[in-house]
Formats: C-alpha cells, structure tokens, sequence
C-alpha cells in the first residue's frame, strides 16, 4: 500500500469542553496518512487516478472548520470516517494535535488509526 500525506493542515474550529472554548476559534494541525494504490495514477498521470489531497484538504477544511466537537477525539473520529468514506480510503492514520491547550506544551492530542493496512 502506498501513502498519500498532508502534514501540519491548521484549521480554525470550535472545540473544548470549557464555556470559554466554545466562545473562541481555535487552532488544530491535522497530520494525515491515507492509504492508497498509486499505481494507475502513476502510470496515466491523470489526476483522475489517484487520491486527490487538495480535495481531502478542502474538504476537511470545511468539515472541521464548521465543526463544534467538545472533544478532540470525536473530531479526530470524525474526521477519519470522513477520509475513508467518502474518499474510498481503506486505512487512514490522523495525528490531531492542538497547540497552545496545554501551557509550556507545544501541542497536545491524539494519534489514531482507522481501516487495514496491507
């Protein structure tokens, strides 16, 4: 299986459990492997082919951006049904990180995997 990525995708969303949060916009990084078969895209060089991660992007930008989750483990759920469902991926790995939650820690956050690998 080969891997389509897009690393370090900062997205200004609506997420926490503390009134205050849920007043303000604040940042996730989003960064996402997703399998794919590169193959026929490889050979056709057609973007038609292949896994279009500007579309991915775009699309969990208006996702996530319109989203209001309490919890970061929901959104990172959500997110990666999204990916595999509406973008036929068959295993997706998401690191969900939100800066400045912690004081003194660069990010915290959650890594999950979704699907089969092989």
């Amino acid at each position: 299986m080969d891997i389509v990525f897009l690393q370090a995708l900062r997205i200004d969303t609506t997420i926490g459990i503390y009134d205050w949060e849920r007043e303000i916009r604040q940042s996730v990084v989003l960064d996402i492997e997703m399998g794919a078969d590169i193959s026929k895209a490889a050979a056709s060089d057609h973007i038609d082919d292949t896994l279009d991660y500007k579309a991915v992007a775009k699309r969990l930008i208006d996702f996530v951006g319109n989203s209001e989750f309490q919890l970061v483990e929901t959104l990172a759920e959500e997110v990666c049904r999204l990916i595999r469902e509406e973008f036929g991926v068959p295993w997706v790995r998401l690191t969900l990180n939100k800066k400045g939650a912690v004081s003194g820690a660069e990010g915290v956050g959650i890594i999950i995997e979704r699907g089969n690998r092989s």
